[in-house]
């Protein structure tokens, strides 16, 4: 099969669309055609070096930790799926690829109206903001600030916070204020005059913070809520522990998945898809994620 490869770490550069061996679907898994794959921060940071806390990717390694596609290939032992149906799904690595083979546990039934791009780069951004938020438990009347709050993690937790009753203020620039205010956000432009600005909406604090963005916002945040408890943040992995604050546990499931892809069959949940690439154009894709600034996903599709 052609996978998006990467045989030593470094810049988007180290990426090819590559022949590599096929994966087959062992007892328990499921093989995918992949229709689609999201790009990830994450993606990027181990393809530059990171090694993650959980697993140390082995060279030569295929980035992606979500996909949608159709099942071509079921292992021994799998119930509930059979070749043909469509799905949406997780696993470690190995996304951006004509095929994944993965447990089954880790995929779940695609609704019907869900296009392909969106399912592809749903689960990583929508589980992780669900995730965050069962850690941080916003309730009505409290207030969440959300830093980066028109990326995909971001624009996901502001609709489940906004959908428990809690306030929602959220930092993004000045191009994506409206959209901030149309998925229920009290929208600030992030810059120089961030700070003031939020001393101004927030007088007396922050209730839990979900810092996108780390470096000054997430300094800023630490003074604006005064239990670090709830203070959660998806960059700054390394500060974390020192500062006493909290980072995204590894709960992803298909149960949590198949809950937030129905909302989103419902219209409960809206997931914008900023740009789509080629699966041989990953580069590309990974070097617009890197930049840090964007509304809504970047996607592979094949």
């Amino acid at each position: 099969m052609q996978a998006v490869v990467f045989r030593q770490v470094g810049g988007p550069e180290v990426l090819e669309w590559a022949q590599i061996e096929t994966p087959d679907a062992g007892p328990g898994e499921v093989r995918v055609r992949v229709r689609a794959a999201g790009v990830q921060p994450i993606d990027c940071a181990v393809r530059a070096g990171f090694t993650p806390a959980w697993r140390k990717p082995e060279l030569p390694a295929v980035p992606g930790n979500e996909f949608a596609g159709v099942v071509d290939q079921v292992g021994a032992g799998v119930t509930g799926f059979v070749v043909g149906d469509e799905v949406l799904g997780f696993g470690f690595m190995n996304a951006a690829a004509e095929f994944i083979a993965v447990p089954a546990d880790q995929v779940t039934a695609k609704p019907a109206g869900m296009p392909w791009e969106v399912a592809g780069g749903f689960s990583g951004a929508a589980q992780t903001a669900h995730i965050a938020l069962d850690q941080l438990r916003p309730t009505h009347g409290e207030t969440l600030l959300v830093h980066g709050a028109a990326g995909a993690v971001g624009a996901v937790a502001v609709q489940l916070a906004r959908s428990s009753g809690a306030r929602v203020v959220g930092t993004a620039s000045a191009a994506n204020q409206d959209y901030l205010r149309s998925l229920g956000a009290v929208p600030v432009v992030y810059g120089a005059h961030l700070s003031d600005q939020l001393r101004t909406l927030l007088p007396e604090g922050a209730d839990a913070v979900l810092d996108g963005a780390g470096g000054a916002a997430l300094t800023l945040s630490l003074a604006l809520c005064a239990d670090r408890s709830r203070i959660l943040t998806l960059t700054e992995h390394a500060r974390a522990a020192d500062l006493g604050i909290r980072t995204t546990p590894n709960l992803r499931s298909a149960a949590r998945l198949a809950t937030l892809a129905a909302r989103y069959a419902t219209g409960d949940l809206r997931f914008p898809v900023r740009r789509t690439y080629p699966m041989d154009r990953a580069a590309d894709a990974h070097r617009e994620v890197a930049t840090g600034h964007g509304r809504g996903k970047v996607v592979l599709v094949a």
